[in-house]
């Protein structure tokens, strides 16, 4: 299991009539949370698409547990949980700055060929940048 932590500060259009993060922005911290980790092992979307791959989400699950407020710093874990076939899933975990847990995500996304969007096992790039 490879784990990343990011950190994004929240910003003033991110935040809803309430004072709260508006719930729709989490799936933004996770998708620039698993990017940043990619990003760390050498993979980014330009190396993907040179290799004629994309990598599209098939699924996402969140579950809320505390409000974020504007300009709270949020740490988000990333960790890839399993690799099978051409799905990778990951797992989040977004705190506060007190420790609080705000959310905890799931996401699975599956490597496709950008031409045919036919499903792939994890590239061979993938699998030496990542060790697996």
């Amino acid at each position: 299991m490879k784990t990343h932590t990011t950190q994004i500060r929240t910003r003033y259009g991110e935040v809803d009539q309430m004072g709260y993060v508006y719930h729709a922005n989490y799936v933004s911290y996770c998708h620039e949370a698993r990017t940043e980790m990619l990003r760390q092992y050498g993979i980014n979307d330009h190396i993907l698409e040179k290799n004629n791959i994309m990598l599209p989400v098939v699924r996402f699950n969140i579950d809320y547990k505390s409000p974020s407020h504007y300009d709270d710093l949020l740490t988000i874990e990333t960790t890839i949980t399993e690799v099978k076939g051409p799905k990778m899933r990951f797992e989040f975990r977004i705190t506060n700055e007190e420790g609080a847990l705000v959310c905890k995500a799931c996401s699975i996304v599956a490597f496709v060929t950008a031409d045919t969007r036919k499903p792939l096992r994890v590239p061979e790039i993938v699998q030496k940048a990542l060790d697996l």
